[in-house]
């Protein structure tokens, strides 16, 4: 399998062939606009294709805020592919990598070699089967406001992006800080959706900016999510850029 269709009316038209499997694709946008949603669809049609999913969780401050939005916006209940998915949960407070279960970590992600072994122990415990691994996660940019790692993991994520064709990557990156390096990630993917969002009521727009060798849609189009869920995503957000902004700046 070298491509996979994501089965959702509104982005097969745009993406009629899908993505290529084993590519990187960045949604990049301004802070709290809904990004990840967006991401909820592409990890609905790979679990749905027998795949399996690395939730890399930056953001939100326990999994059960992914539960449920991907119910909410893909209506899949992700405790079904419980086998096929593992979490890594970001936590700046310590020096490496807690093990919490058979399919959770925490892991202080900020530091590169860390980044890396995470992902390489979570793919490790989770199935290679139908389109293989998608790793997904939110809220990127985060990890950039360590003054002693910014520099390197920065250069890190640009190589894993970049360079890594083991596994397919999917994240979401906030453009309201760090813009000059965001740059330097956007352009290291294969894909890019570019996205802006508008107030009362809360709307989400999309435009592919590229996409490897395969055809797309060309144009801006309002995401077809309810101001309700988006709003939930805001306010998360909003909570972890108080609580993990703090931590990872004094790193």
């Amino acid at each position: 399998m070298n491509k996979i269709k994501l089965g959702v009316e509104w982005l097969d038209n745009l993406m009629p062939e899908g993505i290529l499997v084993n590519s990187s694709t960045i949604i990049s946008g301004p802070g709290g606009s809904g990004k990840p949603l967006i991401g909820n669809n592409f990890v609905a049609a790979w679990l749905k294709s027998g795949g399996s999913v690395v939730f890399m969780s930056l953001q939100y401050p326990s999994k059960d805020f992914i539960f449920a939005s991907l119910k909410k916006v893909t209506h899949i209940e992700l405790s079904e592919y419980k086998n096929n998915s593992f979490f890594i949960q970001l936590d700046a407070a310590i020096s490496g990598i807690i093990e919490t279960n058979p399919k959770e970590l925490k892991a202080n992600m900020v530091k590169p070699e860390i980044w890396i072994k995470a992902i390489e122990k979570a793919s490790s415990s989770i199935p290679k089967d139908g389109p293989g691994i998608l790793v997904f996660g939110s809220a990127l940019n985060l990890l950039l406001f360590s003054p002693t790692y910014e520099n390197q993991i920065l250069n890190q994520m640009i190589d894993t992006i970049a360079n890594d064709k083991t596994r397919t990557y999917l994240f979401s990156i906030s453009t309201s800080l760090k813009k000059k390096e965001i740059e330097n990630l956007e352009n290291a993917a294969d894909n890019l959706i570019m996205t802006r969002s508008e107030k009362e009521p809360f709307r989400l727009f999309m435009n592919i900016i590229k996409l490897k060798d395969l055809p797309y849609k060309k144009g801006e189009i309002e995401v077809p999510i309810p101001s309700g869920a988006l709003m939930e995503v805001k306010e998360v957000a909003d909570h972890s850029r108080k609580r993990v902004i703090p931590t990872i700046s004094k790193i």
